[in-house]
């Protein structure tokens, strides 16, 4: 089974995937999380690079750094841990990609689409947990922390990442779970966990 958690950064997406990690484990799962990107000592310097404020990266250069990350990432962890029967979750997959290099910075849908797929060899999740806030929590968030590159971009940027999440899980209906990140994190606990084993019940 293949969960991904996404949002606009400091949505809880983060805290979401390590407490249903813990929930599952409890349960005897054998559960593997990762995020994106990162998850292999390659992918680790490529996120280095990618939210160093530091860096001037252009549009094109930005999103192959994250597929030559995530091609990494799918060929040697995530791939083969769901062959072993893992539960693996993910924090971002390629539906982040989607909405930062295609909404964000406008990017050729259909060319980001085609990177995505060649670099993850076809893999989907089967669940993807879309938790949305708006920009204002997100700016009263991100007072309490410093900010990475792609946290500096500008209102109307993120304005278009969080527009193509939202558009994404309306494209995807069948394994995209929008929730409210308003919610507490014991609420958005508690939905992630009835819809994880409302899946794991159909697949007996």
């Amino acid at each position: 089974m293949f969960i991904t958690f996404e949002g606009i950064d400091l949505a809880g997406k983060t805290t979401q995937a390590q407490l249903l990690a813990k929930y599952l484990i409890d349960k005897g799962k054998k559960v593997i999380t990762i995020r994106e990107p990162g998850g292999t000592q390659v992918a680790e310097k490529i996120r280095h690079i990618l939210l160093d404020p530091q860096n001037d990266l252009l549009p094109f250069a930005e999103l192959f750094l994250f597929e030559a990350a995530r091609a990494d990432l799918v060929n040697k962890v995530i791939k083969p841990s769901l062959a072993k029967g893992n539960v693996v979750i993910c924090d971002r997959f390629w539906d982040s990609t989607i909405a930062y290099q295609a909404f964000g910075r406008r990017l050729p849908f259909e060319f980001v689409e085609q990177c995505n797929y060649y670099a993850s060899e076809g893999l989907t999740p089967n669940l993807t947990f879309f938790i949305d806030i708006p920009l204002d929590v997100l700016y009263e968030r991100a007072k309490l922390k410093a900010k990475d590159r792609m946290e500096q971009e500008e209102s109307e940027f993120l304005q278009r990442v969080i527009n193509g999440f939202r558009t994404i899980a309306q494209k995807f209906p069948d394994r995209f779970i929008i929730i409210d990140g308003s919610k507490t994190i014991e609420e958005i606990h508690k939905i992630v966990t009835n819809y994880v084993e409302q899946f794991l019940e159909r697949e007996k």
